[in-house]
């Protein structure tokens, strides 16, 4: 963590859980930047409680550039009033991160986005994402297909999907016709997991554009090349914190 945020976890003792909602902040404002976003929709999540039921969630209808750790929502899954309160949260995040939130406490952290080439694949007849390069080997056998889109994701459609995600290994569903839920074990290694999963996908995408044919890793080296992605720790939580430190450079007000 930078020392900018550092200080501002020291600082705040009024709001719970601040170290992770500046995390979370920053990561919505990376999303941004790397022009991930869907206008004032699209959710990011953490569970802040052991069996994952609460968890932050950005508050309804704010643009990813503006949102600020002070300003998460914190909801309760199991908590059916959640929509008529005050500050309640958007329908389709309580739909879907909700719902996955509840069943899936084994997943802590979702980022649901409507990413360009992640969407582009989730529209393909044939949404897998085969091994042609490193970045895309690291998912290899790892993700879910939802064929069966049923609609905007309010809770009949959230709990359709969370019913997919009981395999704790797969931690990205391409949701087809509709963009892509990536999950992690805690901020950094959910947002390290979104932003390479997009660039896998952009890799894919602009690959089948030549129209020459893939160079396909076999299912050893790809299988290979995620396990050694997985045992490289460390990884993930540096990326966020270099992201972070060039938010406080800025004088970012994520933070507060």
């Amino acid at each position: 963590m930078s020392i900018k945020s550092i200080n501002y976890a020291k600082t705040s003792p009024n709001i719970n859980h601040w170290p992770e909602r500046v995390e979370l902040a920053a990561s919505f404002r990376w999303v941004e930047r790397l022009n991930m976003h869907e206008a004032v929709g699209n959710h990011l999540s953490l569970a802040v409680n052991e069996d994952g039921t609460r968890f932050l969630i950005n508050p309804n209808l704010m643009h990813f550039s503006l949102i600020k750790a002070s300003n998460l929502l914190l909801i309760d899954a199991n908590d059916f009033e959640s929509l008529n309160k005050t500050n309640s949260p958007d329908p389709s995040a309580w739909g879907l991160h909700g719902s996955i939130h509840r069943r899936c406490p084994h997943h802590r952290c979702l980022m649901h986005v409507h990413s360009v080439y992640a969407t582009i694949l989730a529209s393909l007849a044939d949404s897998n994402l085969p091994p042609i390069d490193q970045n895309s080997a690291v998912f290899f056998n790892r993700t879910v297909i939802d064929n069966n889109y049923g609609g905007l994701a309010f809770e009949e459609e959230g709990e359709r999907c969370a019913t997919q995600l009981n395999d704790p290994k797969k931690k990205v569903m391409i949701m087809g016709n509709h963009g892509i839920m990536i999950m992690g074990d805690n901020v950094a290694d959910t947002f390290n997991r979104l932003y390479y999963f997009e660039r896998a996908a952009e890799t894919y995408i602009q690959a089948l554009q030549t129209a020459q044919p893939l160079r396909i890793l076999s299912d050893e080296v790809a299988e290979k090349v995620a396990q050694e992605t997985e045992n490289y720790h460390g990884f993930a939580k540096r990326h966020l914190e270099n992201l972070m430190a060039i938010l406080d450079k800025e004088d970012s007000d994520y933070a507060t």
